[in-house]
């Protein structure tokens, strides 16, 4: 591998880590605020989404 296949491969990873990143945060911030119940074999459960 020559230096600037080298260099072409560092920066795939580094926009891959960028739009990985993105991807995780625009999740975080999309998920609705309140309280979660869910109703299952073991009975409910209830937990706060806000923060």
């Amino acid at each position: 591998m020559n230096r600037s296949n080298g260099l072409y491969v560092i920066i795939g990873v580094l926009v891959v880590a960028v739009i990985g990143l993105g991807a995780y945060i625009f999740h975080e911030e999309s998920k609705p605020l309140g309280i979660e119940m869910s109703i299952g074999k073991n009975g409910s459960r209830s937990s706060r989404t806000d923060l």
